[in-house]
């Protein structure tokens, strides 16, 4: 699992970048990087930080605020800053000819959805039936089930004890620079850039 974003003496700073803003291009622009990670997650860290100083959740991890911090700004913003770094560690600019589940997580997605083509639909029919602004996420359950389910705004699978796989930003921050009002088209082109090993490496096992 990530470590998502860190925690300093300062506060929570910004996730690194596994790749240049241009890499993931065309699939995502260099533009949108620049402003969906460089000026939105930046608002959600700078106002997150805002808000714990001087609270009792000035000392808390980002999953135990957004675990903890009752509905409301702290909430929404810890929720983002942790969708928002799980999104950006999830994609490579260099993935296998044959982008595809393997392994562990290839075995689990076939047992709870009986193929990968099966699990792309699933998900891309919640990101298109979405309305307005969320994020549909692949979700571990406790008992290690795989389930999709998607949330309007900033909720977060770790808010209801699930471990987040693999999620789909349906704000239109995320895609509208490159495709407008095109959400399924870049619903589907993301599978072509997702890291599956990073998505793997957060499976519990």
């Amino acid at each position: 699992m990530s470590t998502y974003t860190t925690a300093t003496r300062t506060g929570f700073e910004m996730p690194a970048l596994a790749y240049p803003a241009g890499a993931l291009a065309p699939v995502i622009s260099q533009a949108t990087v620049e402003c969906h990670y460089g000026k939105h997650l930046k608002t959600y860290i700078d106002n997150l930080n805002r808000l714990v100083t001087g609270t009792e959740y000035e000392d808390y991890t980002l999953r135990e605020i957004v675990e903890q911090a009752p509905p409301g700004p702290l909430f929404n913003n810890a929720g983002q800053v942790l969708n928002h770094s799980l999104y950006f560690e999830q994609f490579t600019p260099t993935p296998p000819g044959n982008n595809r589940p393997t392994g562990n997580l290839k075995d689990f997605i076939h047992f709870d959805f009986g193929n990968f083509d099966n699990l792309k639909k699933k998900m891309e029919d919640a990101a298109s039936a979405l309305f307005g602004s969320g994020w549909v996420w692949l979700v571990q359950e406790e008992n290690g089930k795989l389930s999709i389910i998607n949330w309007h705004n900033g909720d977060t699978p770790m808010h209801r004890r699930m471990t987040p796989l693999y999620g789909i930003d349906v704000w239109e921050h995320a895609y509208y620079l490159d495709y407008q009002n095109r959400r399924a088209e870049h619903v589907k082109k993301l599978w072509e850039i997702v890291d599956w090993e990073v998505v793997e490496s957060r499976l519990d096992i």
